[in-house]
């Protein structure tokens, strides 16, 4: 099984594509996000946060709370079926969370391994850096999470990521 990573306006033909039934929305308050109705609203966990990285007036910074959320959320996953994450643009608070997810699902991953997979999966993404650094803390990485994100820079720009997976096991 894999965390998959779209954008807003992949989500329906992605969640449709691989048969997903739970889906985490890291989005602005107020931004319309419609559920595909194959998806039950138990399954569908919506994080009102803006793409920021520290406090600006009008904005919600990615917190605790959010992070508190995420992980229970994907570790309460039965991955009977796939998991959608996705945000506005599937760069920057999805991946950010869909790295996260995938190291609080399977500890053994080298953060660097992943990261450097992350890229090669999507050239575009540019996790969060405040939520990497909310995640490392929260899951013990010792800032190892921070520095392998860091190394893999940002990713090259666009309006909207490219669809990929990441496997919640190494192999």
């Amino acid at each position: 099984m894999q965390i998959n990573v779209c954008s807003l306006t992949l989500l329906d033909a992605t969640v449709k594509a691989i048969g997903a039934d739970r889906i985490v929305t890291l989005i602005n308050v107020g931004t319309p996000v419609l559920r595909p109705a194959s998806v039950h609203q138990d399954n569908h966990l919506f994080l009102g946060m803006n793409d920021v990285v520290v406090a600006a007036e009008g904005e919600i910074l990615p917190g605790e709370d959010h992070l508190d959320r995420l992980l229970a959320f994907v570790t309460s996953w039965d991955k009977a079926k796939p998991l959608v994450i996705h945000c506005y643009a599937g760069v920057s608070r999805s991946t950010a969370a869909a790295y996260t997810a995938a190291l609080a699902l399977d500890p053994t991953w080298d953060e660097h391994e992943l990261a450097r997979l992350l890229r090669q999966r999507s050239p575009t993404a540019t996790p969060n850096a405040r939520i990497i650094e909310l995640a490392d803390r929260r899951l013990c990485r010792g800032g190892r999470m921070v520095d392998a994100i860091r190394s893999i820079g940002r990713g090259s720009d666009c309006f909207e990521g490219t669809p990929f997976s990441l496997p919640i096991r190494r192999t």
